[in-house]
């Protein structure tokens, strides 16, 4: 269905509004914050009157419209909910109320989600007070299209309905991939579970476990690629976390990686601490941090992949909860020794590693082309409701 629409200044819908108030020492302020590209307002973290430097505070109400005039550039405008009525705001945020019967607040919200709008705000808010903010008489000259209240009513109700169509298809998804890693986690926990424990990881290392270099980096262009713990966090490796450093080092340095390497985190938060991953080969050359330890395996007594596997197993993460140190609660730490004391089956044979490895492999392909799918799904959704307001506000809703 096609309307009119007439392009209006923002002068001739809203007006400028103050509620003023000295703050008061020992008085607790709710304020308020806008976030970018008109993702809304939100509550801020409440101050007490006499630590804010500003000499007066203003107070909103449901359906202001707020603007901060520092990022107004980057779509910080809002419209404020009920349940953010009462809180305040500082001189750095210009308050408009919309005037009755011309414009409907909800039709404001969602155009303050388009680039057309923030375009706009930006265009506005050039070469004021040298740091690009905007001034409230500039944010009036804005234009935008406004129908009638009762074509604005309309627009906005279809809107909110394919809105709401849109989330629950992206939450579907999403319950989708949450549910496939549950089972897949089920089954890994089952599949673990039934395997006897009769040896060590030590058992199986052809050498103590070591820890890497943790050069000082300086993330020069042409410096030496060097790994963060996020590599190797949640036991999947990462090859773009990492920092670069332009230390001298040595050829026969213990620290360099090669293709196919174990590497476990030995200091990290307690859920984080122990994790690893298989080092892929890229960046090359790569350096590990001190912070991990590298694992070299007995080619002939277990299978690389198969001790990854098993290090989030659950008998190795409640091993490694349990002998983790530190007298920080928020960090933790885990020693050589600590390593070498993994429980491990050592009697599980070649044969059986194998075999899990292959069903482990089969079902993470299934999970992840599961992902990819989600991913590329919810890429197409997050451009439905772009092109849905795009439609909307110029009357083709």
């Amino acid at each position: 269905m096609n309307c009119d629409l007439t392009v209006v200044q923002l002068k001739d819908i809203m007006v400028p509004i103050e509620r003023p108030e000295n703050p008061i020492p020992g008085k607790i302020y709710r304020q308020l914050g806008v976030k970018l590209w008109g993702e809304g307002a939100y509550e801020r973290e409440s101050i007490d009157g006499g630590q804010t430097k500003y000499k007066t505070l203003s107070s909103v109400q449901e359906n202001d419209i707020v603007v901060n005039k520092i990022w107004a550039r980057n779509g910080t405008v809002a419209v404020v909910s009920e349940s953010l009525s009462g809180c305040f705001v500082s001189g750095e945020f210009p308050t408009f109320t919309p005037i009755q019967d011309v414009l409907m607040p909800r039709w404001f919200h969602w155009l303050t989600k388009t680039k057309v709008f923030w375009r706009q705000c930006d265009e506005k808010s050039q070469g004021t007070s040298g740091k690009n903010r905007i001034r409230p008489e500039k944010f009036l000259e804005i234009q935008i299209p406004l129908p009638t209240i009762v074509e604005q009513h309309r627009i906005v109700a279809r809107i909110e309905e394919l809105a709401a169509r849109i989330e629950e298809a992206r939450e579907l998804r999403r319950r989708a991939v949450e549910e496939a890693e549950a089972l897949f986690n089920a089954y890994y926990k089952n599949l673990f579970g039934e395997i006897p424990l009769d040896g060590h990881l030590g058992d199986v290392l052809l050498g103590k476990p070591r820890n890497g270099w943790s050069a000082k980096c300086d993330n020069e262009e042409n410096g030496i690629p060097v790994l963060t713990l996020s590599a190797v966090t949640g036991f999947q490796y990462r090859e773009n976390e990492i920092k670069k450093t332009s230390e001298k080092t040595s050829v026969d340095g213990n620290y360099w990686l090669k293709v196919g390497d174990l590497l476990i985190t030995r200091s990290n938060t307690p859920d984080l601490v122990g994790h690893a991953a298989i080092y892929s080969g890229s960046p090359a050359p790569c350096i590990y941090p001190d912070l991990m330890m590298r694992l070299e395996v007995d080619g002939k007594q277990a299978i690389k992949k198969f001790v990854h596997s098993w290090l989030k197993g659950p008998a190795v993460r409640q091993y490694i909860r349990r002998v983790s140190k530190g007298t920080s609660p928020t960090m933790k730490k885990i020693n050589q020794q600590a390593v070498m004391n993994i429980p491990f089956p050592i009697r599980f044979s070649i044969q059986e590693q194998l075999r899990i490895v292959a069903q482990l492999d089969a079902l993470q392909a299934k999970l992840d082309a599961l992902k990819r799918h989600q991913a590329e799904t919810a890429a197409k959704l997050d451009a439905l409701l772009p092109a849905l307001l795009e439609r909307a506000f110029r009357g083709d809703l």
